[in-house]
Parts: structure tokens; C-alpha cells; sequence
């Protein structure tokens, strides 16, 4: 199985998701690594879950800005890839070893903050994965800055996709990739793939 485009998906809950998005052709899975997260996974599942998969990259997905607590997750997960929301932290964190993505949440910037954003940020981040915790819309001003973003770095879009748009996106905006999310099982094994399945479906090779 082959897709069209270079797929994550976040948030990674359960052996399901993993299975299914494996067998679908998905580069990435990312599993959140912070215990405060809804969409935590411990060492031990995390372990589970991988031991299932292969041929995927393992992305540890954080939002701490700590590094000491940064370098215990690495060493307790050992993902491929290392995930973080804070800019600051890849000149130091590019020491580890690890190839790093850097999130942001779209819905919290600005244009203007985005073009600030293309001046100086990114630096040493292998993917930028952009996201919004908000409701969003892909208007012409900001499909103009999301161009302007990827011309600049590797970006997976991780927001404003749907298998109705998504060859229209990939057809206009020059980024490496896109992002979508998993989702909670009713109870283990069973699983409704809903959009998720869709989208994967339409960017199949034929």
C-alpha cells in the first residue's frame, strides 16, 4: 500500500489506529509522551503498540519545555523522532541525536506573526506541523503565507484537511506532507475509522 503524499498521524491512542495506519502506508505515528495529555500513552503501551507495527517512524510527541524532562522522555521512549511546540528548543534539542518536528498551533498566530515566524524560526527542525487548536479557515490570505512557509521548510499541514479538499491543498500548496489525527476506541479492537479512513482512501495510489 502507497499514498500519494507523505502522511503523520498524531495522537496515536491505540493499537488500532497504529495497525490500520501502518497497513495503510503512513510514514509517521506520533504517541504522546506528557502524563497530563487526554491523549497520553505510558512507556508500557507505547511499547505494546510499537511492537505491532512496522515499517513506520515513531514520533514522541511533547509539549514540555523543559528540557531535563524532554531528555528523560527521549530516554524512556526512544522514538525515531522527537516533537515539541516551543522554537526556542531546537538549537539545544539538535544535540540529541534525534531529528525534531516543530508544531505550531495556528490558531495562535497572527499573519503578521506568521511572517515573523518565516524570518527567524524553524531552524533545524527536520518537519514543521502546522495545527490549530481553534477553528480555522484555509482563506486566500493565509493559503498565501502557508506558501510562502513551505517554500521555506518541509511542512506537514495538519489542519483544514478532509478527503474532499485534500488534492485540491496538496495541488496548492507546496508542503512535504499532512497530518491527521487518531482517535479513542469504544473499546479495544473495536474502531470506527470515520475521516480518517476517508482521507487515507483518497490519497491511495492508484
Amino acid at each position: 500500500m502507497a499514498l500519494t503524499t507523505l502522511v503523520k498521524i498524531s495522537n496515536v491512542t491505540n493499537l488500532s489506529d497504529a495497525r490500520y495506519c501502518a497497513g495503510m502506508g503512513v510514514d509517521m505515528l506520533g504517541f504522546s509522551m506528557d502524563a497530563e495529555s487526554a491523549d497520553y500513552v505510558d512507556p508500557k503501551k507505547f511499547e505494546e503498540i510499537k511492537s505491532w507495527v512496522a515499517g513506520v517512524q515513531i514520533v514522541g510527541e511533547t509539549t514540555s519545555t523543559d528540557p531535563e524532562v524532554i531528555e528523560h522522555l527521549l530516554e524512556t521512549y526512544q522514538p525515531d523522532l522527537l516533537q515539541v511546540d516551543e522554537s526556542a528548543l531546537l538549537p539545544y534539542l539538535g544535540s540529541l541525536g534525534k531529528p525534531l518536528i516543530l508544531r505550531v498551533d495556528l490558531s495562535q498566530l497572527t499573519l503578521d506573526h506568521l511572517d515573523s515566524f518565516l524570518q527567524t524560526g524553524a531552524t533545524g527542525a527536520e518537519y514543521v506541523l502546522l495545527e490549530s487548536n481553534g477553528p480555522l479557515h484555509l482563506d486566500d490570505d493565509l493559503k498565501r503565507a502557508l506558501q510562502r512557509l513551505a517554500g521555506r521548510y518541509p511542512v506537514l499541514l495538519g489542519t483544514g484537511v478532509s478527503a474532499v479538499n485534500v488534492h485540491d491543498l496538496l495541488a496548492q500548496l507546496p508542503v512535504r506532507g499532512i497530518a491527521l489525527s487518531g482517535g479513542d476506541e469504544e473499546h479495544p479492537g473495536n474502531k470506527e475509522f470515520g475521516e480518517l479512513m476517508d482521507i487515507l482512501e483518497a490519497i491511495e495510489e492508484e
